[in-house]
């Protein structure tokens, strides 16, 4: 059964989501703390992780980017915020969705099963697999080779790079900073050009064949986000 993780300290607005999430067929956990919430994620094996920004020991932001150091479970930020930086800044640090409280739990339940269903949907382990199969891109990470629809596309080295590093984390939105840095291995301060380039090239070569072109999209004043 899927599990997921609920970190939010009103307990009436935790139990309400787990009452609606149950009734979908998930098993969910509660934690009220950010830490004990922080703890039981990175000790347990969840789906996905609810997260509130506001908590009474620490904040949702700093929770996301501890848990994104160590695994790629989707995280889905819940706030009363409505400030557009906060967004930003969550979407910056890893997490896959943002949702501002009030909202309908119509709603929130089929955004999350939206991103359960993106995960679940790769035919591959995309952190241990030495091919990645995403719809009509296949990835060869060893023979450092891509293919659309059968035909072989050729590639740049940090282009093969970038879009495999994408790859192998779908659904989550990068910076273009965080990208210039993983992938060029320097600070990225006035550099994001660079990665601006070569998403671009990345998207020309792959439309070429790709029956389907939305393999990388755009987030506005954020990054990027491969979407599986």
């Amino acid at each position: 059964m899927t599990k997921i993780l609920i970190i939010e300290d009103e307990m009436s607005i935790a139990e309400l989501q787990r009452d609606y999430l149950e009734a979908n067929g998930f098993r969910v956990d509660i934690e009220i703390k950010g830490e004990a919430g922080l703890t039981r994620a990175l000790n347990d094996d969840y789906d996905l992780i609810i997260l509130d920004v506001m908590l009474p020991d620490t904040n949702g932001f700093d929770i996301c980017k501890k848990i994104r150091k160590s695994m790629e479970v989707p995280i889905f930020m819940v706030t009363a915020r409505t400030e557009e930086i906060d967004i930003i800044r969550g979407l910056g640090l890893g997490a896959n969705d943002y949702l501002k409280k009030p909202f309908s739990m119509s709603e929130f339940v089929a955004r999350v099963k939206a991103h359960l269903a993106r995960y679940q949907s790769l035919t591959v382990d995309t952190t241990q697999s030495d091919e990645l199969r995403v719809r009509e891109l296949v990835i060869d990470k060893l023979a450092r080779k891509v293919f659309v629809n059968q035909h072989v596309i050729h590639f740049r080295a940090k282009e093969f790079d970038l879009l495999t590093y994408m790859a192998s984390h779908p659904g989550r939105t990068f910076t273009k900073d965080e990208l210039f840095e993983r992938i060029w291995g320097m600070d990225a301060i006035s550099d994001n050009a660079t990665v601006t380039v070569h998403v671009g090239k990345i998207r020309d070569k792959i439309a070429q064949h790709a029956t389907n072109k939305d393999y990388i999209e755009t987030i506005w004043g954020i990054g990027y986000r491969f979407n599986a």
